[in-house]
């Protein structure tokens, strides 16, 4: 049996249950049975790290790490994420993968073993205008207190508006907007006030802003020209594909996906791929 058959079923037989806050496997079949049966064989699988991988800025599990050494031994792994490529390292205490940071605007290597930052992309930031109009969205939506700065500005360029600060703590952040209603309330006017970024809703209180031309899709498309790889030689796991997510480019570009509802589903997720 092809491993693609085998990765179908296995995710069908995984998404099956269906609770509260899951939907069944039979909507995702839609969107996912395709692109898993392309039968191109994979070479490279890419993953997202918050609410997929681990919980939001949670260190490496031993069951991911675990799972992600068995993937190693057949497959080139790709972390790409919203965060800065020295933050996921932290978080994924120092696991030897490469990763594509801020959307791609940082891309670090594991070279001869050691791991080390290899491209950092810069994108020059209006403070005060950002300043301004984020103040404004604050005082239109009544988010006007929270923790520590109201703006993350990374060195990049890139941008995180948290609405709970960039100093929350984790708990509140958490139980903040689980599903994403609250951002996805003012998601249409963040893009009219930043027009010149490609805005995600990321993280669990935040919005990411990214100069036009980086997302993850990009980034990965990226990565591939320069390593060899075709878009149908890779899969992407990962939680956040609707519409404003900061997965989505990867589905609306047509990458192979596995969606993620739970990041501690993420070992039983990717047995497939090991069969």
């Amino acid at each position: 049996m092809k491993r693609t058959t085998l990765l179908l079923l296995a995710v069908a037989a995984l998404f099956c249950v269906s609770c509260n806050n899951r939907p069944k496997y039979s909507e995702e079949l839609q969107q996912t049975a395709p692109a898993l049966c392309k039968g191109a064989e994979k070479k490279l699988v890419c993953m997202d790290l918050d609410a997929t991988l681990t919980q939001h800025k949670t260190p490496l599990s031993d069951s991911a790490r675990q799972a992600l050494d068995k993937l190693g031994e057949r497959y080139a792994l790709l972390m790409v994420g919203g965060g800065g490529a020295e933050r996921i390292h932290k978080q994924m205490l120092d696991y030897p993968i490469d990763v594509l940071g801020n959307y791609g605007m940082e891309e670090a290597r594991v070279v001869d073993g050691e791991w080390k930052i290899v491209r950092k992309e810069v994108c020059p930031v209006d403070t005060a205008s950002v300043l301004a109009k984020c103040q404004a969205l604050r005082e239109k939506y009544g988010y006007t207190e929270y923790y520590g700065k109201s703006v993350e500005i990374h060195d990049s360029g890139m941008l995180t508006f948290g609405l709970l600060g960039t100093e929350a703590p984790k708990e509140e952040k958490l139980a903040f907007d689980p599903d994403k209603a609250k951002r996805r309330a003012m998601y249409k006017e963040v893009c009219e006030d930043f027009s010149d970024y490609s805005v995600f809703i990321g993280g669990s209180t935040s919005f990411d802003m990214t100069p036009k031309q980086y997302n993850k899709y990009d980034a990965i498309m990226r990565f591939a020209e320069e390593n060899g790889y075709t878009r149908d030689e890779i899969i992407f796991i990962g939680d956040d594909l609707d519409d404003g997510g900061n997965d989505s480019h990867v589905r609306l570009g047509g990458m192979d996906y596995i969606r993620v509802y739970d990041y501690r589903d993420f070992p039983k997720l990717v047995e497939p791929l090991l069969q």
